[in-house]
């Protein structure tokens, strides 16, 4: 990948208002429904406690999605999607997650960072219907890796930190 330029990096690097995390699900195991909770505690390097992806040193320790992206997928399928149907496990709002790429992001007590980009799974066809997995392409938020543990609950800032170094 080619750097970018002096001008581009500036306003990557740019401010950025911090957002919300709206709600929070736990996903106990392979296939059972996602289980909203208020309130949830993020290990570092392991993700959040109940969850089935809480396992050591994962790229996939937490997976976000913004309810602007929840939205669009329900535009795109013309009806209701809650975050429970795309199975992701914190929910933010008034936030692009994409500028957080390079940047450590804080979330209550907790520290992340962003891991790659959460694509669609085989999965929403079933969950959404017909058209479901392309309706998430672009739009599926990131997963994240956590760097300092503590605990997160509906309503708390979503504020970018210092970029990566």
């Amino acid at each position: 990948m080619l750097n970018p330029s002096p001008s581009l990096a500036k306003l990557l690097d740019a401010p950025i208002r911090p957002g919300r995390l709206i709600s929070i699900g736990l996903r106990p195991a392979r296939r059972e429904p996602v289980r909203p909770v208020e309130t949830a505690t993020l290990v570092a390097g392991r993700g959040l406690t109940g969850d089935r992806y809480s396992r050591k040193d994962g790229n996939r320790q937490v997976t976000l999605i913004e309810a602007e992206s929840l939205a669009a997928i329900a535009g795109y399928l013309d009806r209701a999607v809650s975050p429970e149907d795309l199975r992701r496990n914190l929910v933010t709002q008034g936030i692009n997650l994409l500028a957080l790429k390079g940047h450590r992001f804080r979330i209550g007590d907790a520290v992340l960072e962003t891991s790659g980009e959460c694509h669609p799974c085989s999965r929403m066809e079933e969950i959404l219907g017909t058209g479901g997995y392309n309706a998430v392409r672009g739009r599926g938020g990131i997963t994240a890796r956590v760097l300092e543990g503590g605990v997160v609950r509906a309503g708390d800032a979503v504020a970018r930190l210092d970029p990566m170094r």
